[in-house]
């Protein structure tokens, strides 16, 4: 992938591709991991947070997702960065050093990570402060 190129992915070419398979510490951990992810992304300075991934379940595995790569998958094309996948590794080591999942492929994310500050990261508690927004809602039908 160059430094910003445009595509649209098939869904058997994620999986070999792109796709950054995780699993889960436990079953029950699923919902925690869903909504840690809505306080992980890009802030503005006016308080606005925009989530960068999400966990999708599919084909009976589980898999860390930059937002981009969901509108890939639906056919859309895309502008992915060699900084959006970066950023999505960055966290997903995150979530896996706080004990939620574990990377199956832990050597490349290693190899291709962003600095933690290129991330913001709200507590639970400071949600009320910020307005949480994503970009791509996993189940909502495309209009």
């Amino acid at each position: 992938m160059s430094d910003k190129e445009r595509i649209t992915i098939s869904l058997d070419e994620w999986y070999e591709d792109y796709a950054l398979e995780v699993e889960l510490a436990d079953e029950e951990i699923f919902l925690s991991i869903v909504e840690t992810l809505t306080r992980i992304g890009v802030s503005t300075r006016d308080n606005k947070l925009y989530q960068s991934c999400h966990i999708l379940h599919k084909r009976g595995k589980y898999y860390i997702v930059h937002f981009k790569e969901l509108f890939a998958l639906d056919g859309r094309p895309v502008d992915i960065t060699d900084d959006d996948i970066k950023r999505r590794n960055t966290i997903a080591s995150l979530i896996e050093e706080w004990g939620m999942i574990d990377i199956i492929d832990h050597d490349y994310v290693e190899d291709n990570k962003l600095p933690v500050s290129a991330i913001k990261i709200i507590k639970y508690s400071e949600k009320p402060e910020y307005e949480l927004i994503a970009k791509y809602q996993i189940g909502s039908k495309r209009k």
